[in-house]
């Protein structure tokens, strides 16, 4: 749910707001506020946490345990309460009028797009996922964009998407090795970005350049 009202608020972006580095700022910070408006609904952000079930390596019993517990049941209502939420903090944090834009690039995950060749459209919707969704640390963003691209690519190509569609494993392998098998952004980079500014500056210093030319090659 975060993910996908990130990638939404990264596509109002682009149509408020264009291409540019206030495109990619403002589809940060409607993730920021995102992100904490999930977290305070439902007190965790992360599906391991909510749901108590490793899903990259689920069990026969783990999943039953979930499904006698009433867990498919939670996950719907989250699902259904949620929207209008994310939908108001996405208005909210465009409604904001004066913010301060670094000039460079200020979103890892929009760096990798545009290197994987996607759309202005589409890098301004990879935008939030920076510095682990809305900068909170958590899962890579720039792992979560070439994932979605490579996934929208093989649907425009005719093919099927699944969990085990091969140009996704791919890149995830690239990725772990790189990163000594780290997924978390924040522990990939020891330390959580206190600002869009602090982003872009540590972008600017090649900071994650190694991983980005990794997941952008094919």
């Amino acid at each position: 749910m975060i993910w996908g009202a990130t990638l939404a608020a990264g596509a109002q972006a682009y149509r408020l707001f264009g291409t540019d580095s206030q495109a990619q700022a403002k589809a940060i910070i409607a993730a920021q506020r995102i992100v904490e408006s999930f977290r305070a609904q439902n007190n965790n952000i992360n599906c391991l946490e909510i749901t108590e079930i490793d899903w990259s390596s689920p069990t026969t019993r783990t999943i039953v345990r979930f499904l006698i517990k009433g867990g498919a049941i939670g996950c719907f209502r989250m699902a259904a309460r949620y929207p209008p939420v994310a939908f108001s903090e996405i208005n909210t944090a465009f409604s904001e009028k004066h913010i301060e834009v670094p000039p460079a690039q200020v979103s890892c995950s929009a760096m990798l797009a545009q290197k994987m060749g996607v759309s202005d459209m589409h890098t301004v919707m990879a935008a939030g996922l920076a510095g682990g969704i809305g900068l909170s640390g958590g899962a890579c963003g720039a792992l979560g964009a070439a994932i979605w691209i490579i996934g929208m690519n093989l649907l425009e190509g005719g093919g099927k998407l699944d969990f085990k569609a091969p140009g996704a494993l791919d890149a995830i392998e690239r990725f772990i090795k790189c990163t000594d098998y780290e997924f978390e952004c924040s522990k990939i980079v020891g330390r959580k970005f206190e600002s869009i500014g602090d982003h872009a500056s540590y972008l600017r210093d090649g900071g994650c350049s190694g991983i980005i030319e990794v997941l952008a090659t094919k």
